[in-house]
């Protein structure tokens, strides 16, 4: 017996950028509606999608690639999240007491929580007034000069986390929440 559609946002990473892998977003929502998921939302021209599906969020995202990769003629890295994980991530908000500017406050969005290591040195890195803080598969980012040209965004390139996994602003983060609330599914 199939399990219960439940609400996940899907994150594509690396699409619409740059004129390179476009996808219209009312593409996309034709694509994964003829696919059989339900309650298609997207938000932006950037890869965010919420989403009804039985399938558990890990191996929706495999799936997904798959089915995408066949739909669009590329490869696209997705990362899927729960409702339930996304509201984790906003009410976790460690850099909330600094970062008062949305757009220029990031999650980045990682398929497996980091090694332990490579968490001692994110949260040893000194790059005032840049921050950074990292919770279960989540790297919070705060750039107050923007991300082009950040120091931080430079060591979180050289580490390799930005390259795992894909970003989404603060302002983008909250509106995928609400989208998943809105509605049932």
């Amino acid at each position: 017996m199939p399990g219960v559609a439940q609400r996940r946002i899907v994150l594509l990473r690396g699409i619409n950028l740059a004129g390179r892998r476009r996808i219209g977003m009312a593409d996309l929502r034709k694509l994964l509606e003829g696919l059989g998921y339900e309650d298609v939302r997207t938000h932006l021209q950037s890869g965010n999608v919420v989403l009804a599906s039985s399938v558990a969020a890990d191996r929706l995202a495999k799936k997904l690639e798959r089915e995408l990769e066949a739909g669009l003629g590329f490869e696209v890295e997705v990362i899927v999240r729960t409702r339930a994980e996304l509201a984790r991530v906003v009410a976790q908000n460690p850099l909330a007491a600094v970062a008062k500017d949305p757009s220029r406050y990031l999650v980045t969005f990682l398929r497996a929580k980091p090694a332990a290591k490579l968490v001692r040195e994110l949260h040893a890195l000194d790059v005032a007034p840049e921050q950074v803080a990292v919770s279960g598969r989540e790297v919070y980012s705060w750039h107050p000069g923007g991300f082009q040209g950040s120091p931080l965004a430079k060591l979180l390139a050289k580490t390799g986390v930005s390259g795992a996994g894909t970003n989404r602003n603060w302002r983008t983060v909250t509106k995928l929440l609400e989208l998943a609330d809105e509605g049932s599914a």
